[in-house]
């Protein structure tokens, strides 16, 4: 994703009960201290993206929202040849109980959590992505853990876009990092999903994408989710955007089929997540998400059984700048604030 362009009751309390506990822990717990996921990430969710780098909370963008989950980003190095993560590139917000904590506590408390995502578009082109800047896989190992550590974890998500789809050694390390880290969350009683977030075409992935996931096979590396951005598809032509959604996710079921034949097609499509951008995206009007497109989307998510449904992000979920393309901070049509979050919320089962 981008910054900026080119780009039920019983039981149902007590899984509250252990959210509460574990946001407890959490909020008590020093930076890198074992903390057990509060939450296991729904069947299917909804988690759209928050902009922490504008210098949003995360729980207060979905109390605000009406939503559950979200995804926090993003995560990255401060500069290219680091092996440290900081959350928006930045030393002053290192991964710390200090930094968010208070979010995921305030998150899992309402019955959600969040995700982190590392990369980014702009991670993706500056060599800031974890590892792109680092070349040694334990110290990718390292900090993946300590971030899991730290927050109590249950999905971790990667966005690679741009030059980290053609960065061969950094595709490498990081799916051998995230198999060891896999291997770790086993041997210590814990269960983390990981994602991939991936730019794709109206009719799946791109040859970078589908690296990608061929080299996690290579390496035995799970990957749970594979998180399409069915947006900015820049063919110099218009789309209707939730019949592209629709292609572009059977392009990348496809896909998977041959990289996961023993799977079944159900399972194919839970491993599938979509990342809309609400209205306007940065190509232009030519590319435009409507409302009516929203519940359309919903409907086929729900019909296919995808995994998740995201947004990019929700501080573009409101009117507020009709006719404006790629903006951060609205969406470019007419609607009324939180449609997409009121729309899309209901899928998280």
């Amino acid at each position: 994703m981008r910054p900026t362009a080119p780009l039920r009751a019983t039981a149902a309390t007590a899984a509250t009960t252990l959210a509460l506990l574990a946001a407890l822990a959490l909020s008590s717990s020093p930076a890198g201290a074992a903390v057990h996921p509060a939450t296991t990430v729904p069947t299917h969710v909804f988690a759209p993206y928050v902009e922490t780098y504008n210098g949003d909370d995360p729980a207060t963008i979905a109390s605000k929202s009406g939503v559950k989950w979200v995804s926090l980003a993003f995560l990255q190095t401060a500069k290219a040849g680091s092996c440290t993560l900081d959350w928006n590139g930045s030393t002053s917000q290192p991964i710390s109980s200090s930094v968010y904590g208070s979010s995921f506590t305030a998150l899992r408390a309402a019955g959600g959590d969040g995700i982190p995502s590392l990369g980014g578009y702009t991670a993706d082109t500056t060599n800031t992505e974890l590892a792109d800047s680092c070349t040694s896989v334990s110290s990718i190992t390292s900090q993946l853990e300590k971030l899991i550590s730290t927050y109590g974890l249950s999905r971790v998500d990667f966005d690679v876009e741009q030059n980290s789809l053609t960065n061969s050694a950094g595709i490498d390390r990081r799916n051998k990092a995230i198999a060891q880290v896999e291997s770790w969350a086993a041997s210590n009683g814990r269960h983390v999903e990981f994602s991939y977030t991936l730019p794709t075409n109206t009719d799946g992935l791109d040859s970078g994408g589908t690296a990608v996931l061929k080299n996690a096979v290579a390496n035995h590396t799970r990957i749970d989710v594979v998180n399409i951005m069915t947006f900015d598809y820049y063919t110099g032509g218009s789309h209707e955007m939730a019949t592209a959604t629709e292609t572009a996710a059977q392009g990348l079921v496809t896909e998977l089929g041959k990289l996961y034949p023993t799977k079944s097609s159900a399972q194919l499509w839970a491993m599938v997540g979509v990342t809309e951008m609400p209205g306007i995206d940065d190509y232009g009007k030519p590319e435009t998400l409507t409302t009516a497109d929203a519940k359309t989307v919903y409907t086929w998510a729900v019909s296919k059984g995808v995994d998740e449904i995201s947004m990019w992000a929700s501080e573009r979920d409101n009117g507020g700048c009709p006719g404006t393309a790629g903006s951060d901070s609205c969406s470019g049509i007419s609607q009324s604030t939180w449609y997409f979050s009121h729309t899309w919320e209901p899928y998280t089962s």
